[in-house]
C-alpha cells in the first residue's frame, strides 16, 4: 500500500465497516516497519487490502476488506493467503485475527485458510454491538 492508494482503500473501508478506522490510522500504520500493508488491484484500481502486524513471534491481521462489488471473485483469498505467506516468511508462528459472529462469509474464507476458533471477545464491535470471535492459524506448518 503506498500514500496514493489511500483514497481508494477509506472508500472501501467506508462501504466495508459499520466503524471505519481513520484515513490517519493506516497513514500511521505505513511508518511502522512493525506492519504489512497490501493492496490487490484489478483493472489499476484498489480491489481490496490487508493490514498486519507484527510482534516478537505472532501476527495479527487487524484489518481486511474487499471492495462489496468484487467480492466472491478470488481477492479475499489472494490477500489472506499473501499475508499468511508475509507473515510466516518474518518468522511468526501463529496469525489471529478478529471477526464479526454475523460474517459468516468471511468466516467461512478464514477456516477454509485453516483458521480455527480460539476464543469469544463479548461486545467487542460495536456499531452494532457484537461478539468477535477470535480466530488463529497456526504457522509451522506453513512453507516459509
Amino acid at each position: 500500500m503506498r500514500p496514493a492508494d489511500l483514497p481508494e482503500v477509506m472508500l472501501i473501508e467506508r462501504r466495508s465497516f459499520s466503524a471505519p478506522w481513520e484515513e490517519s490510522t493506516f497513514r500511521g500504520l505505513m511508518r511502522r516497519v512493525s506492519t504489512a500493508l497490501l493492496v490487490a488491484e484489478l483493472a489499476d484500481r484498489v480491489a481490496g487490502y490487508s493490514v498486519t502486524w507484527f510482534t516478537s513471534d505472532g501476527a495479527e491481521l487487524g484489518n481486511m476488506a474487499v471492495l462489496p462489488e468484487l467480492r466472491g471473485r478470488g481477492i479475499g483469498a489472494l490477500l489472506l493467503r499473501e499475508s499468511v505467506t508475509l507473515t510466516a516468511g518474518r518468522g511468526a508462528r501463529s496469525l489471529y485475527l478478529e471477526v464479526r459472529r454475523s460474517n459468516e462469509e468471511a468466516r467461512r474464507l478464514y477456516e477454509k485458510a485453516g483458521f480455527h476458533v480460539a476464543g469469544v471477545r463479548k461486545e467487542y464491535y460495536t456499531q452494532p454491538v457484537e461478539d468477535a470471535i477470535v480466530m488463529r492459524l497456526d504457522l509451522h506448518d506453513t512453507v516459509r
